[in-house]
């Protein structure tokens, strides 16, 4: 099996280094993804760096030269539900684009890019098989609508107009739907997983770089811990 292994940023990736360890690097794209062997997987771990543009570029050159199985996004998202906070895990079982304003421009709703879907569900055995792991693990997490855009959202404001369209919606971050676009166009599975950051408002009581590093830790372990047992 071949695995993708996906964070925005280089203090995400290190921590795959503690369990991981390569043995070939390659580039795809504008990123360099390093190869490991664990337990007879095949297993690419790279940077999708920040933002849309990056992240489906990125992926989509990965993809067209390796016909990867099954794709782990992770990384970090601020809050949008009042009942979310700071640290909570949501595994996003659908992604929309909150900065996609196209109703006008044909029969489409918010957050859709034309001639694509409304929303990209997350729905495969993959990510359901994913899931059961991390409740028989006792790590709790939400499920739901996250949205993407090519912002840092840190206020109130933001988060009032993301939520005016997206009520539903349980955060926002800057390349899940991008991703999640790419994995359907190239019929793959996502399996996605982010972990709070932030209010979305600015009122984060630790830096962002120190979370960052903090939960990046905790989500390598788990997926570390998950891979070494697939087969």
């Amino acid at each position: 099996m071949k695995i993708a292994i996906i964070v925005p940023m280089a203090e995400e990736a290190e921590f795959y280094r503690d369990y991981f360890h390569a043995e070939t690097k390659e580039m795809f794209g504008s990123t360099e993804f390093e190869h490991f062997s664990v337990n007879g997987n095949d297993v690419y771990l790279g940077l999708s760096g920040i933002g849309k543009v990056q992240a489906a570029m990125n992926l989509a050159s990965l993809l067209s030269c390796v016909d990867i199985d099954v794709i782990f996004m992770t990384g970090s998202a601020g809050t949008l539900a009042p009942d979310v906070h700071q640290e909570d895990l949501v595994l996003p079982n659908t992604f929309a684009y909150y900065d996609a304003h196209n109703t006008a421009a044909g029969d489409y709703v918010e957050g859709q890019i034309p001639q694509q879907p409304a929303q990209f569900v997350l729905d495969s055995p993959q990510r359901t098989a994913f899931a059961e792991y991390l409740k028989e693990a006792g790590v709790s997490f939400r499920e739901g609508l996250v949205v993407t855009g090519d912002s840092f959202v840190a206020s109130s404001k933001q988060k009032d107009e993301i939520r005016q369209n997206f009520p539903t919606a349980l955060a926002c971050e800057m390349e899940g739907a991008a991703f999640a676009q790419v994995a359907h166009a190239f019929k793959k599975p996502l399996v996605a997983m982010r972990a709070i950051s932030d209010n979305g408002d600015g009122s984060a009581e630790e830096d962002f770089e120190t979370f960052v590093k903090k939960v990046g830790a905790k989500a390598a372990k788990l997926i570390s811990d998950y891979v070494e047992k697939m087969n």
